[in-house]
């Protein structure tokens, strides 16, 4: 009854330097985007006091 021996990968435990590359670029992933998005709503916020300062538009509702 002795079977042959089935060979099993050796566990090892997670790689340091991997996990510090992919938390890096994972960070700097989800930086980029969350600069991107502020810089997307400082333009709109830009753009309105532009328009609100050429007259062209009005935070008071006319009365007709």
């Amino acid at each position: 009854m002795g079977g042959g021996r089935v060979a099993h990968p050796v566990l090892k435990g997670p790689s340091v330097v991997k996990e510090l590359v992919i938390g890096t670029v994972l960070g700097l992933a989800a930086g980029g985007l969350w600069k991107m998005h502020h810089w997307n709503e400082q333009r709109k916020t830009r753009a309105f006091y532009d328009l609100l300062e050429k007259g062209e538009i009005s935070v008071v509702v006319d009365e007709e």
